[in-house]
């Protein structure tokens, strides 16, 4: 592409040119809805007042929030149900009110009524005072979709990096943007508030087994700007993106086998350019870290467990203040011993927790371990109140930029 080109797909996914532009492929049919959420494009003083009410509002919010309720705050578990909750996940919830709530297909292969009902229950008992959880999935396109057959289609995110090649970037960029919104209104309507996707990981000699067509492609330009115009997308809908992964992934699949990146810390930043990139352009309020082993960063942690990635990486040297989220840790990059030494997954989210991590997430087994383990650290000192207030903090920032918290702390 000459580099005029690549200039204007940057300040286009940089928020220069307005929200308007972003969504114009979703707009052909009907008018543009009014926006769900606030946004850096936003006028400059009416984007800062927002923003600074929303924090004041977060920061009362949490700071009300009982040990109990703040250890809950920071956890995204799976639920047991479908169409209903289980009686035992309903006093699971109602114990352990998570701050946010996973859905997967064993929830989903139901009819829209069920998943709908689904939704509304599990959010309703998991709820606390002013403060519902986020309901969230993973819907990156392709295969991976744990909706029924035709139900928010969108297409894996390599057959975009085709559509570059025979069309050029600004028309696939624009598909992808319109396609994500598309999908986006229809799982918000759903009751679905978080995406965890899209995968901002370019292609190289390393991933590619693993990632397949669930990457962009091998361009870090264009990873970048395709990821934009998922979020993009998906949050005019309503729906917060979790980026994933970061710094990266390795060959191996991590729920299957450990996964080490094995370059130095110049290798580690190319590879997460298009994260940093994002970060940058203020087009992502939430990243995954991968359990990825970072030996060039840390010798003794995976990145989902450590400070000099998630605080002095992520924090200090990209200036990301929005949510850090880190997946279960039954996974087996992250419970063998050259991962966390051994840790049961309740006490690696305990030490994922105090190195920076404002989210983890648990399977339905582990939530009661896992919310019992937060309180016993905090009682002991392992994890401290200020920590969890502040991740609390951010997790209530974005429910009230996303709107599910309206401007005077009252659910919607």
């Amino acid at each position: 592409m000459r580099p005029l080109c690549i200039l204007l797909l940057l300040l286009l996914f940089s928020g220069c040119l307005g929200r308007n532009d972003r969504v114009e492929g979703a707009a052909e049919a009907e008018s543009e809805p009014e926006p769900a959420l606030f946004t850096a494009e936003d006028p400059a003083p009416a984007y800062d007042a927002l923003r600074d009410r929303a924090a004041g509002l977060a920061s009362r919010l949490a700071d009300g929030l009982d040990d109990r309720q703040l250890a809950a705050q920071v956890i995204i578990s799976g639920i047991d149900g479908k169409g209903h909750l289980t009686a035992d996940m309903r006093m699971l919830l109602t114990e352990c009110p998570a701050g946010g709530i996973m859905l997967f297909k064993y929830n989903l292969d139901a009819e829209t009524a069920a998943i709908r009902e689904l939704i509304a229950e599990a959010a309703a008992v998991a709820a606390v005072p002013a403060v519902p959880p986020f309901v969230a999935v993973d819907h990156e396109g392709g295969a991976v979709n744990r909706f029924r057959r035709g139900v928010a289609v969108v297409p894996p995110a390599g057959s975009y990096w085709e559509m570059a090649q025979d069309r050029g970037w600004d028309s696939a960029i624009a598909h992808i943007t319109s396609d994500s919104f598309a999908a986006g209104r229809e799982i918000n309507d759903l009751g679905v508030t978080m995406n965890l996707a899209p995968v901002a990981e370019y292609l190289n000699g390393e991933n590619r087994d693993f990632l397949g067509d669930r990457s962009y492609g091998p361009s870090p330009l264009f990873t970048a700007a395709a990821a934009a115009a998922f979020i993009a997308g998906m949050e005019q809908a309503g729906v917060l993106c979790v980026v994933k992964h970061f710094p990266g992934s390795a060959g191996a699949d991590p729920h299957l086998f450990p996964s080490v990146l094995k370059g130095d810390k110049a290798a580690l930043v190319e590879l997460s350019a298009p994260v940093a990139s994002l970060i940058r352009g203020n087009q992502v309020r939430a990243i995954m870290v991968s359990h990825s082993a970072v030996p060039a960063l840390d010798s003794e942690n995976i990145a989902s467990l450590s400070p000099a990635v998630m605080g002095g990486w992520l924090r200090q040297e990209l200036g990301f203040d929005g949510l850090i989220i880190c997946d279960d840790f039954s996974m087996a990059s992250a419970v063998g011993p050259s991962a966390v030494g051994g840790l049961k997954p309740e006490m690696a989210a305990v030490r994922s927790l105090a190195a920076g991590a404002d989210m983890v997430l648990v399977w339905p087994p582990d939530l009661r371990r896992t919310h019992r383990a937060i309180l016993a650290a905090l009682g002991d000192g392992r994890l401290s109140r200020e920590r969890l207030r502040e991740a609390a903090g951010r997790i209530i920032f974005e429910k009230i930029r996303m709107k599910l918290i309206d401007g005077e702390g009252n659910d919607e």
